[in-house]
């Protein structure tokens, strides 16, 4: 048997493109999950429909790209561009109905019957919501809306990515004249979804801002008879072509192809269903769509709007009870941070615990006197960062401030533009990164001068320096001032500021050079173990897994007799069950209220256990294209609650998703077994009030028994 054959096989490997919309499809069981309150439902429902929309503006606009190149190179799944695009288009059609009839059949009749009506069209209202809306859009809405008709002297005019429009065809009154087109752009800088007066007391109703306008159309197109009317909405490629380096200013050529992304290629056009022909036809010619980029939808377009339903005022028994969470037990709020990083090093788990310290560590380090310099990669932040600020205030107190802005994080270009100049005009350092490679690694480093001389005080996490995501996102994150650490936290900034690359590093591994090395060393490592009769163990938790070589390794390892546990939310594109070759692996994807985001790795080690935290997937961008760094876990009561975090994951089988061998999930059948909801679980454990409680010290991680 060839070895490197077996593992490598594209039969072995799941197509990236189609796994992930196995996710989107994991995201949309939760809005069909009976035992989940109602408005959290409609909120997955939403969140699929923004998945798919960012899916198709970069994946499935990438996979065009190739086609129109004439690239033929096929995936690790054995799949070329075009074939790729012919089963997305089977596996989304399949989804989008599914995603429909959930919310008409399912989600719609249980609002109503908590008394929340979303009326489905204008005929469904009487005579004082008709005149209520009749009011609202003269008074709020027509003033907005541009009618833009098509005829000889006026050429189709320019539809925006992801905006809602009215597409209609209009004749004269009083004439034999040709049917025209013409179009109105729903005003996204109104509410989508207009609340009228219920006719039951205490109810709610709400008519969606598209069917107003649909029914006062003729008011735009005075002496026009409005024959049809139908709303449309397509998704544009907004993948940026930006060649770094040609680019003499980075900033400048992200703020140009910005610009561009209104005019990038259609891939995909979606009408409400029975649209009329000749209209449907009109669209397909002028934004050049093929009919097998139409999506024909049995409902509104756009769900999104579903999330502003979310937050209803006096529904909270439709929700979740809102989560707070939690300090960190070792740092007294309004303490000494740095004197609390000096007695040991921290862990955070966030959301459970809060995000707040994270905060107060670069506020505090702005104004201590001691402090001389402040040094951090900033990916995504929020929108009114109180991280931004303090970094402004440091360097206005005079201390040395270097900051990182990633310019290229996708869909926060411009977000970032506008920090980055702030922070410049207050006196930071600001850099961009590296050329050709995204700083993905989430570190900051404070440099402080107290009575034993220089200190360097370290912040590194799993997620972004985010205050509002925190709030959301399942991450991790310590805080140290380990020596060895602040050096090569040193060493990092100054890679990134100059062209500064050490020979080695004391206890960081960052990517792109190091880091696909040191986990295939580590895995290959578990597969000699075991083919030596000892023990093989290997946990890993990330968002995504589609690295060609660290699954071909994985195999290797399972095939040896490692006992594998991948806990991936997202894309997989490794197969269980394969005879041989990973029937030792099992796969779970945990889809919950939170967002798991945060990447752990536990390597056995004959014993000697292993343990990781980092910014990086395992994928190809991560590993080969990105600056990410891999962290270890060497604080005992850490380790032991690193690992509990492993261990209540593995154990998780309500909110858990299981690999099988047919490429599909399914969720655990519970009957006879103890409920575990990890997420709830870590809720409860984030609320110990004691720092010595002894649930934190006597932790023992003991692997959770292979899923069947």
């Amino acid at each position: 048997m060839d070895k490197e054959k077996t593992f490598t096989n594209s039969e072995h490997y799941e197509n990236r493109e189609l796994s992930w919309l196995k996710f989107n499809g994991r995201v949309l069981n939760e809005a069909r999950d009976k035992e989940i309150p109602l408005l959290e439902r409609l909120k997955f429902i939403g969140i699929t429909s923004s998945n798919l929309d960012e899916f198709f503006m970069v994946r499935v606009a990438s996979l065009k790209d190739m086609v129109h190149a004439g690239y033929k190179k096929k995936d690790i799944a054995g799949m070329t561009a075009s074939e790729q695009l012919d089963a997305i288009n089977t596996a989304t059609r399949a989804l989008v109905d599914v995603q429909y009839s959930t919310y008409n059949r399912s989600l719609l009749p249980k609002l109503k019957s908590r008394d929340i009506v979303i009326l489905d069209a204008y005929e469904d209202l009487n005579k004082e919501q008709e005149a209520f809306a009749d009011a609202y859009f003269m008074e709020t809405v027509y003033p907005v809306l541009t009618p833009m008709a098509l005829d000889a002297s006026r050429p189709f005019p320019l539809i925006r990515n992801k905006t809602l429009n009215i597409g209609a065809l209009i004749k004269r009154k009083g004439t034999e004249k040709e049917i025209e087109f013409a179009t109105v752009q729903v005003p996204s800088v109104l509410p989508r979804i207009v609340e009228i007066p219920s006719e039951k007391e205490g109810g709610r109703t709400f008519l969606l801002l598209e069917q107003m306008i649909e029914r006062n159309l003729s008011k735009l197109f005075l002496n026009y008879k409005v024959v049809c009317a139908y709303p449309y909405r397509i998704m544009r490629n907004a993948d940026l072509p930006i060649d770094e380096d040609e680019a003499a200013d980075l900033l400048k050529e992200i703020q140009k192809q910005l610009k561009k992304r209104q005019w990038g290629e259609v891939i995909r056009l979606e009408v409400e269903d029975k649209m009329d022909e000749k209209l449907l036809s009109i669209l397909k010619k002028e934004l050049h769509v093929a009919d097998v980029d139409v999506f024909q939808i049995n409902g509104p377009l756009d769900l999104t709007f579903v999330m502003k339903l979310y937050g209803l005022n006096g529904c909270n028994d439709l929700r979740y009870k809102p989560y707070t969470p939690q300090r960190v037990l070792q740092i007294e709020p309004g303490g000494d941070i740095f004197a609390a990083i000096r007695k040991g090093d921290i862990l955070m788990h966030h959301p459970y615990q809060t995000f707040d310290p994270v905060v107060e560590f670069i506020r505090r380090a702005s104004i201590d006197p001691d402090v001389l310099a402040i040094k951090q990669t900033l990916y995504r932040v929020s929108g009114n960062s109180p991280i931004i600020a303090s970094l402004a205030q440091a360097a206005e107190n005079g201390k040395q401030v270097t900051v990182l802005v990633e310019l290229k994080a996708r869909f926060d270009e411009e977000h970032n533009i506008v920090w980055a100049k702030k922070l410049e005009q207050a006196g930071c350092h600001v850099i961009y990164g590296l050329v050709g490679l995204k700083t993905h690694s989430k570190i900051a480093l404070v440099v402080r001068r107290e009575e034993e001389g220089i200190r360097r005080y370290v912040h590194l996490g799993t997620g972004n320096y985010n205050d509002s995501t925190a709030k959301l996102y399942t991450d991790c994150g310590i805080f140290t001032c380990s020596e060895a650490i602040g050096e090569d936290a040193t060493a990092v900034f100054n890679m990134l500021s100059g062209y500064s690359e050490p020979l080695s590093w004391n206890r960081l591994v960052v990517a792109p050079i190091w880091l696909r090395k040191k986990f295939l060393k580590l895995i290959l490592r578990e597969a000699k173990h075991a083919r030596e009769g000892r023990e093989g163990r290997i946990i890993a938790k990330m968002n995504s897994l589609c690295d060609k070589d660290i699954i071909a390794a994985l195999y290797e390892a399972s095939a040896a007799g490692v006992q594998i546990d991948l806990i991936v939310r997202g894309i997989c594109c490794l197969k269980v069950g394969i005879p041989g070759i990973s029937e030792n692996i099992r796969v779970r994807s945990i889809v919950g209220n939170f967002l798991e985001h945060s990447r752990i790795f536990y390597f056995h080690n004959d014993g000697q256990p292993e343990l990781f935290m980092g910014s990086a997937d395992w994928m190809p961008r991560n590993l080969d294209r990105r600056v990410e760094i891999l962290f270890p876990v060497e604080d005992e009561t850490i380790r032991k609650s690193v690992c509990h975090i492993l261990e209540v994951e593995l154990a998780d089988n309500t909110k858990a998703h299981i690999l099988k061998k047919g490429g599909e999930y399914e969720k655990i059948d519970r009957r006879g077994k103890t409920l575990v909801n990890s997420q709830d679980q870590f809720c409860k454990e984030a609320k110990v009030k004691e720092p010595k409680d002894k649930r934190y010290q006597e932790r023992v991680f003991i692997p959770a028994e292979p899923v069947q």
